[in-house]
């Protein structure tokens, strides 16, 4: 049995991510889903609480052909124990999917064997510009996303809450 691990933050969770999923799902039997900076939230980069993002992204999961753990990720300040750090908080994991360059450079040194997943229409699909368009009021941002995401974030005010931390200090 082969089980691979995929690092992201997921801010939101897109139907970008599912697609990679997917793909990785057709060559491992098990997917560890690491929530990278899962100590942060409620900033514009990072809106969303790792609970929240679990709530998310696990009944996306469903739909998979492989058994699916999503573990939460916290970052630490020193790149050359980071490897050691997510090993310690993740079921063991044969292989690394990510195309983050110091993701892959670090259990690269680590002897892991890293793959570079296709990015699927990363034009399109970026939390990033999700984000930026939730800000602007352009409700076609929920067609990029999974419904179980959508849903998720209009049940936790999501929408507001970042308009909220993305304002400046008016006073």
């Amino acid at each position: 049995m082969r089980r691979g691990l995929y690092i992201g933050r997921f801010q939101p969770y897109h139907l970008g991510h599912q697609a990679v999923l997917q793909k990785i799902a057709e060559e491992v039997d098990e997917i560890v889903v690491g929530l990278g900076s899962a100590q942060a939230s409620h900033t514009p980069e990072n809106p969303f609480t790792a609970g929240e993002r679990i709530s998310m992204i696990w009944p996306a999961l469903k739909s998979l052909d492989a058994t699916c753990y999503v573990i939460p990720l916290w970052d630490i300040a020193r790149n050359a124990v980071w490897v050691s750090h997510v090993r310690a908080m993740t079921p063991s994991f044969d292989l690394v999917y990510s195309n983050n360059p110091l993701v892959v450079e670090l259990f690269a040194e680590a002897g892991v064997e890293v793959r570079r997943p296709p990015m699927y229409r990363r034009e399109v699909y970026s939390g990033t510009a999700i984000r930026r368009m939730i800000l602007s009021g352009d409700e076609s941002w929920k067609r990029l996303v999974p419904f179980s995401v959508a849903s998720v974030i209009q049940e936790i005010g999501g929408v507001e809450r970042l308009k909220n931390v993305s304002c400046g200090d008016e006073g």
